[in-house]
């Protein structure tokens, strides 16, 4: 029964569990949370689910009725709980800025010429590319790909700062950064892509709007290259976009006749050139990046309902565990002799622990010697999860005796799990903890039920509940 990895929330629900956890969890507590109050949140929470449902959903539902006591008791709590993500907002305040950049940056000048070598539309088309490249390599490197989504996605994140003073909310604020990266960075992805796409298109409305009230004319200066190279790199960079609107570039020719010279000013029309870049900026720019921002919003979509929460601590194997724990009986067989009540009310105070409420503690009258083969002494209730068989470590196990009663339980038609509960008390009184005997009745003991493929629980029942109850669980898990 090993706690899993990982486990998955909705977003509120990961949010409210992170917040429990880290009260249940403040060292010293926090005076707050009181163990009243996780009792109650415990009771709450078992009596609104059914029998059945997942551990996730508990730890849920506990954490959900706990808010109910401590957000009335701590601001930080209701600030905690209240944040969130204002998507439709910052998708609008960055698609209206990228459009309104886009706009700004693309000048073309007083002259009212194109210059094809140099307009806005290629510094942002090699922008974007150096992105992408940096989104395909970023997974390589095992970071994050860029300062400013970091710097985004921590803009809407409760920040422990602000609860300097309150260590459990500062815990809080650390986990919640780490648990909720994924989806934040997600919804920064959005937000950036969208931008960048409405950017690409302020640059294309620019293009249009100027080239419909102004007559515009396309042409090009070089202290370098000539015309051939200059056709060569055109129709390199412009194939794709000639290809999709069946505007061709012009030849070497008509490519020479357009250069810019002190005595030959630009002539050519720059519609042409226009729906060219467009379409370079909606194959290169719009397109992918609006794809990227789809992406991204299913992605935060996923996490949004199935936030994965670390669950390898202690905290949430408790919880895991009082979960699956048992339901229904766990029967207490002595042989030979009654158990005290003092071991029973120990051993239903160590299950209490490990789920209160879920598992019922049923003493049985001991199986008198000789007769661990008799059903009458050894078929469990209908309704038993687990059998303790109780023996004194002062008795030696014997094969015929202790070995045909464990072999007699595991053929009844009541079958359940069997642990054999050797009980160190007496025979610790006796001997004054001398180490040798003990730890030879031990080994003998340890063998027995090894032979047998029981699990051992050798101890002394007088133990704090603490420990009774450590030892019981790792007894029913084995």
């Amino acid at each position: 029964m090993n706690a899993p990895a990982t486990i998955a929330f909705d977003e509120r629900s990961a949010r409210q569990v992170l917040l429990l956890r880290a009260y249940e969890t403040a060292d010293p507590p926090d005076a707050a949370w009181t163990a009243e109050d996780r009792d109650w949140a415990t009771r709450v929470a078992r009596a609104s689910l059914p029998d059945d449902a997942p551990p996730a959903r508990f730890i849920a539902e506990r954490a959900r009725h706990a808010m109910q006591r401590l957000a009335p008791r701590e601001t930080g709590v209701r600030a905690a709980l209240a944040a969130h993500f204002v998507g439709r907002a910052w998708v609008l305040v960055a698609m209206l800025c990228g459009f309104a950049i886009g706009l700004a940056i693309d000048h073309i000048g007083a002259a009212q010429r194109i210059n094809l070598l140099a307009p806005p539309v290629w510094a942002l088309v090699a922008w974007n590319l150096l992105v992408y490249l940096a989104l395909i390599a970023a997974p390589l490197r095992g970071r994050d790909s860029g300062r400013f989504r970091r710097w985004l996605r921590a803009s809407w994140q409760p920040k422990g700062g602000r609860w300097g003073r309150h260590a459990t909310l500062a815990r809080f604020a650390l986990d919640w950064t780490r648990a909720a990266a994924p989806l934040d960075g997600a919804r920064a992805a959005l937000v950036l892509h969208l931008g960048s796409a409405a950017l690409a298109l302020g640059v294309v409305c620019s293009l249009y709007v100027r080239g419909l009230v102004l007559d515009y004319l396309a042409g090009w200066e070089s202290t370098f290259l000539g015309a051939d190279a200059v056709h060569a790199l055109l129709a390199t960079l412009l194939a794709p976009a000639a290809a999709v609107t069946g505007i061709p570039v012009p030849d070497t020719a008509a490519l020479a006749a357009m250069q810019i010279g002190p005595a030959q000013p630009a002539q050519a029309s720059a519609a042409p050139w226009i729906h060219l870049y467009a379409a370079t900026l909606g194959l290169f720019v719009i397109g992918p990046r609006l794809l990227l921002a789809g992406l991204a919003r299913l992605q935060a979509w996923r996490l949004q309902r199935r936030l994965p929460l670390p669950a390898g601590d202690a905290w949430f194997s408790q919880w895991l565990q009082t979960r699956k724990g048992l339901t229904g009986t766990v029967w207490l067989l002595p042989h030979a002799a009654p158990a005290s009540a003092a071991t029973a009310l120990a051993l239903q105070a160590a299950l209490d622990a490990l789920g209160p409420g879920r598992a019922r503690l049923q003493a049985a009258a001991p199986v008198p010697y000789g007769d661990e083969a008799d059903p009458a002494h050894t078929t469990p209730p209908p309704e038993t999860a687990a059998v303790l068989v109780l023996v004194d470590l002062a008795s030696t196990p014997e094969e015929e005796v202790h070995g045909r009663l464990l072999e007699t339980l595991a053929t009844s038609a009541h079958a359940a799990q069997r642990i054999l509960l050797v009980d160190e008390a007496g025979y610790r009184q006796r001997l004054g903890d001398a180490p040798a005997p003990l730890d030879a009745r031990r080994q003998a003991w340890q063998a027995f039920a090894a032979a047998h493929g029981t699990p051992l629980l050798a101890l002394d029942l007088r133990a704090d509940v603490p420990t009774l109850q450590a030892a019981l669980q790792q007894a029913l898990q084995a």
